[in-house]
């Protein structure tokens, strides 16, 4: 039987499976107005050493659970790998989180941190990583073009959904995300871009590529429009 509250559900779970942890969040969208019939538990626990750092899969009292392990040092290590890629998944579940419990103030600690972080936005774009960004689009855009086969468009047409997403927000220097949260993150940084984006695509799947052709051209216009002549890196030995 599936317990209804989620913050009681990650409680027993913690008790459970790492009765000694230091400190425990509840991230992703169960604890928020958000959940869904399939939403899961993204737990994060704070250790002292093994099993962390670890994840497991496993169903609890009805519940889908991804639980997350962690020293103190083993989150940091993480949090900067994935700041650095401008997507850190366990940066915003100790962000935005329920703090399930904290013996010894590092859930308050790390959790600040993680605010502080998060408010910081990642990385800076560069001009290099705009320009592998243009260049991508654009040879997608002439793959589309001469796309006759309709498998083939499909797979097209959802790269260049996905990446032309992932310029709005690098654009907006925000943080990048998969899957829905690539969605949500647009909506916040740029409302009504992702219907607009999703119409864009579904007319293209059905063989009109114009509409997703032009917005595209909108995104990559502030950031020099498209790039292939001329287009050209140095490899390493």
């Amino acid at each position: 039987m599936r317990i209804s509250d989620p913050v009681a559900a990650a409680r027993d779970i913690v008790r459970a499976h790492h009765p000694q942890a230091r400190a425990a969040f509840l991230g992703g969208s169960a604890p928020t107005e958000r959940r869904t019939a399939t939403s899961d538990l993204d737990i994060v626990v704070v250790l002292e050493g093994e099993p962390a750092p670890s994840r497991h899969s496993f169903r609890h009292a009805g519940w889908p659970v991804e639980l997350f392990a962690h020293t103190e040092r083993s989150w940091r290590a993480f949090i900067e790998r994935e700041t650095a890629a401008r997507r850190s998944p366990l940066l915003w579940m100790c962000a935005a989180g329920v703090l399930l419990l904290d013996r010894d103030g590092v859930g308050e600690l790390l959790a600040g941190e993680a605010r502080t972080r998060a408010a910081a936005g990642p990385p800076p774009v560069t001009t290099t990583e705009l320009d592998d960004r243009r260049y991508a689009l654009s040879d997608l855009l002439d793959d589309l073009e001469g796309c006759e086969e309709a498998t083939e468009r499909l797979f097209v047409v959802t790269e260049l959904a996905r990446r032309t997403g992932e310029l709005v927000l690098l654009r907006h220097g925000a943080w990048l995300g998969g899957g829905k949260w690539l969605a949500r993150r647009l909506e916040d940084v740029d409302p009504g871009f992702p219907e607009r984006l999703r119409a864009a695509v579904r007319a293209a799947l059905d063989g009109g590529s114009g509409p997703l052709v032009a917005l595209i051209d909108e995104v990559l216009e502030p950031v020099g429009g498209r790039l292939w002549a001329g287009y050209h890196r140095q490899g390493t030995p």
